[in-house]
């Protein structure tokens, strides 16, 4: 019966690709006498249907439009987000026309290039404004899951803001950069694998961060804008190379920050603190206070609960690597993981863009197909995928020291920014970020989610503007 079933389904198909042939005598048979389904069989060229005991006549254009009910039935199930993974392209086919590809490393980088070169009028209006006479380069990282086209609203005019060239590129894993098989033993082909680093890892996107600077001309250093998971990749290349970093901003921060600092930076934290706003009312005259006193009680119980809490997550960490992270890889590199992971993107991608967003009546058709430009490109689950695994068994360079640990050795200008509604890194985070670098501005943009610059470009760019103005020496 189901060898039946087969060939008649065969014969069906053969059908409507072909046409119909009035030679032969085709019965497509339901699988049980007591199915719903009605019988379909050709006699004599003509086809019929039987319901209810009756025979009814199928024209030919009904025939083809079963056909394709069929076909889109089995793409609907190959699709993610709406994109036929059977129809995947090369990269370098879905570039833009102001595309351009750096090779480094035997990885291709896409990236674009703005520069404020010809805008007489731009200069003109913004003489008198120091930051637009730093003459100063700006690389833009975007986060997970984006790609250059997150920093379209902003690029042009960054570039006419700094009175220099602005680069925005595809970290690897995302956009249209390429999608290199990164191998689990590495081989002397690959320089990246030669040095035992994963193209896929935030070390490297630091380095492709830093051979941008070299790229550039006009300046030895350059200001590094980092959007979310983008901002680990900013930090990571200044403490790779800090004279080669003039400024830092970090647009909704997706770095963790410190549950406690060292001995030498808690008490620095605590007046900090108290010299916050919302902190005003407790003054030195306040100390005496027995309300006081227990409002500070409770601050240091909760600083030493934190070493409690992160040394249990050290523990953990530490008995990670011998039980999970092989046992992690294994899975995602199987073929089960690219399923599971074509179904979250297809089933939550989109609403996770749209959750980015303050306003989600403000996010068009064209950012949604603008963000799902990059699932076209061959192999694009699997390089994802590999930059899961590097975040989580990628080992640094021993001259790259974790940065959280280091964040108020930050030296240069940082400007950190905060959406007020970010469902994605709460503001609360950035605000504790802002406390353990010294010397950093924090805003917090009100009626915002996790984009300011896609949000509120104006608003962003005019915060930036006032934050370059104050940079000296440079």
């Amino acid at each position: 019966m189901a060898a039946h079933i087969v060939r008649s389904t065969r014969e069906m198909a053969c059908l409507v690709d072909g046409g119909i042939s009035e030679e032969r005598t085709i019965v497509l048979r339901r699988a049980h006498p007591n199915a719903e389904s009605p019988t379909v069989h050709l006699e004599g060229g003509a086809a019929h249907r039987r319901i209810d005991g009756r025979d009814e006549i199928i024209s030919d254009n009904q025939l083809q439009d079963i056909g394709k009910q069929i076909k889109q039935k089995k793409k609907k199930k190959k699709a993610v987000a709406g994109i036929d993974q059977d129809e995947l392209l090369d990269p370098l086919l879905l570039a833009d026309p102001d595309s351009c590809f750096l090779e480094f490393m035997g990885v291709s980088i896409h990236h674009k290039i703005s520069s404020a070169e010809g805008d007489q009028r731009e200069e003109s209006q913004c003489s008198s404004s120091r930051s637009c006479r730093l003459g100063l380069p700006m690389i833009l990282l975007h986060g997970f899951g984006a790609s250059v086209f997150s920093w379209r609203k902003v690029t042009k005019p960054l570039a006419d803001l700094v009175g220099s060239s602005v680069v925005a590129f595809d970290r690897p894993a995302f956009g249209l950069t390429s999608r290199v098989d990164y191998p689990r033993k590495p081989s002397s082909a690959s320089m990246a694998a030669s040095t035992h680093l994963s193209p896929y890892s935030t070390a490297f996107s630091s380095l492709v961060t830093l051979s941008f600077i070299d790229k550039l001309k006009g300046s030895d250093k350059a200001i590094l804008v980092g959007h979310s998971a983008g901002s680990l990749v900013a930090v990571d290349a200044y403490f790779e190379a800090p004279e080669r970093v003039a400024a830092l901003i970090l647009v909704c921060p997706a770095l963790i920050a410190p549950l406690f600092s060292s001995n030498s930076n808690q008490r620095d934290l605590r007046e900090r603190e108290d010299r916050r706003p919302e902190n005003a009312e407790i003054g030195r005259s306040d100390r005496e206070n027995i309300f006081c006193g227990i409002l500070l009680f409770l601050r240091a119980l909760r600083f030493r609960a934190q070493v409690v809490i992160v040394w249990i997550i050290k523990m953990i960490l530490c008995l990670l690597p011998f039980f999970c992270k092989n046992l992690l890889s294994e899975f995602l590199r199987s073929y089960f993981g690219i399923l599971v992971l074509r179904f979250i993107f297809d089933r939550f991608g989109v609403a996770l863009i749209r959750s980015s967003w303050y306003d989600v009546g403000e996010f068009t058709e064209d950012d949604i197909n603008g963000y799902l430009k990059p699932l076209r490109a061959k192999h694009w689950e699997k390089a994802v995928l590999e930059y899961i695994i590097a975040l989580f068994t990628s080992k640094k360079p021993k001259k790259m020291a974790s940065c959280k640990r280091r964040l108020s050795e930050i030296a240069c200008p940082v400007l950190i920014f905060a959406g007020d509604h970010d469902r994605i890194v709460p503001a609360w985070n950035a605000k504790r970020l802002s406390l353990a670098m010294p010397g950093s501005h924090l805003k917090v943009m009100r009626n915002c989610g996790h984009l300011p610059h896609e949000e509120r470009p104006e608003e962003f760019l005019a915060i930036v503007r006032t934050f370059l103005s104050t940079l000296k020496d440079v």
